[in-house]
Parts: C-alpha cells; structure tokens; sequence
C-alpha cells in the first residue's frame, strides 16, 4: 500500500508537470500564464490553477516578456 505522503508528492508533480508544460504554450506573458492555469486547473482543481498560472509568469518573464 503506498503512504499517503507518497501519493501526494506523486500528486504535487503531476501538477507542476502539467502547469510548466502548459505554460510554454501562447505568445505572451499573458496567454502563457492563461493556459498555465487552464493546465493546473484540469489536474488540480484551484490550487493546480494557481501554480499553473504563477509558472505561465515565470516562463514569460523568463524569455523577457
């Protein structure tokens, strides 16, 4: 039986996996940041939506936008 720990660390990197990789999505800071929630939203309801929208801004700061 996995640890409830465990399955929740599984669960953390899904989001995150899911919100970096939507947020390379779009043109600009905003659309990144957009389809970031959007991502992290589908897999973690509004807590996923947060960090999906939080790394769609850091992406886009990244590349300078």
């Amino acid at each position: 039986m996995v640890s409830k720990h465990k399955r929740d660390a599984v669960f953390v990197v899904a989001i995150l996996t899911v919100a970096l990789g939507a947020s390379a999505c779009g043109r600009t800071m905003e659309q990144r940041a957009a389809t970031g929630a959007l991502g992290g939203a589908v897999v973690g309801g509004p807590v996923g939506a947060a960090v999906g929208g939080a790394a769609g801004a850091v992406v886009g700061k990244a590349r300078g936008e």
